[in-house]
């Protein structure tokens, strides 16, 4: 599988500077998650397809190039991605490149793909599937567990985004984007099951809810697209902070870095006319900025959990 590469110093930029990470350009950046083990931080770009890696100690940025749309990635317990292409999910291999299926969507509704998805504290995998195009209400949530099937759990959704986990794991956040509305659920961190949804917090169109993080303090990070902002809100759903973005789409949030203090933001170029791209030159950037706070270390699919597949897993390669 091919692999390009950029690279670029580390940033020198003051901690508080919201700074731009290597030279690349994202038609649909998103998914960034920090690899704790290997120091070094993951994200794709959904449209490319391709997923990429950041070494910060170096600047270098490594990509790999996905057979198809690429809605979101995990890390596995062991040390290998997770990845939800459109019709499946597959689990890749950075040192030898190799993607192996590993359980295909039960729908298969055409013209559908997965988007936004991350592991609960436990290591079960939550994605949500979407029409790629229409942005209809006939996306659905799934939970994966193990070796287990994608079971369904939550159905007409148009855009699934924003599922993050409290740092105790008993609340579940998630958004359907088109809702301008972030939801919270009591979580059972034993069963793996959604309690009642509640209104977490709202936003004014045309910025709706897109990927989220959670901090060490129990705050949510959300990044607003269209709004061109990123949001941190306290656990009762109170606005505790704006971070306003030289961008107008902003797709997703993580932490990283040694101790978790760098805020990385992930953007879009998708659709924006020449015109709007000279005015927002970093749209499609990978972004970082020093916040003041830590997040928590990221979550890992059990991929050696004992669960049974109760679907015939793919064995074909790609």
């Amino acid at each position: 599988m091919k692999v390009t590469t950029t690279d670029s110093a580390p940033s020198s930029a003051p901690a508080g500077q919201l700074r731009r990470i290597g030279t690349q350009t994202d038609i649909l950046g998103e998914s960034p998650l920090w690899d704790e083990r290997r120091q070094c931080l993951y994200w794709v770009d959904i449209r490319q397809p391709a997923i990429r890696r950041l070494d910060p100690a170096t600047g270098h940025v490594q990509s790999w190039p996905m057979p198809d749309l690429v809605g979101s990635i995990a890390m596995t317990d062991d040390d290998r991605l997770l990845v939800a292409l459109s019709q499946f999910i597959a689990v890749f291999d950075t040192a030898s490149g190799s993607l192996e299926p590993f359980v295909r969507s039960p729908e298969l509704i055409p013209g559908h793909r997965f988007n936004d998805g991350r592991c609960d504290r436990q290591g079960r995998f939550w994605v949500g599937s979407m029409h790629n195009i229409t942005r209809a209400p006939e996306g659905v949530l799934y939970k994966l567990q193990g070796r287990g099937a994608l079971e369904p759990v939550q159905d007409g959704i148009c855009i699934p985004n924003s599922l993050a986990f409290s740092p105790d794991g008993q609340t579940m956040y998630f958004a359907d984007s088109l809702h301008y509305t972030l939801y919270a659920y009591d979580y059972n961190t034993t069963t793996g099951e959604m309690g009642t949804q509640r209104v977490f917090a709202t936003t004014q169109a045309p910025g709706f809810p897109d990927g989220s993080t959670v901090d060490a303090e129990g705050f949510l990070w959300n990044a607003q697209f269209d709004a061109g902002r990123v949001v941190r809100y306290a656990s009762d759903g109170r606005i505790d902070r704006i971070l306003e973005l030289p961008v107008q789409r902003p797709t997703c949030c993580a932490f990283g870095g040694p101790d978790l203090s760098t805020l990385y933001i992930t953007t879009t170029s998708q659709k924006m006319t020449p015109a709007e791209l000279k005015v927002q030159p970093l749209a499609g950037a990978l972004l970082a900025i020093d916040v003041g706070v830590r997040g928590l270390p990221e979550p890992r699919f059990a991929l050696s959990s004992r669960h049974k597949s109760r679907i015939t897993p793919l064995h074909s390669s790609l």
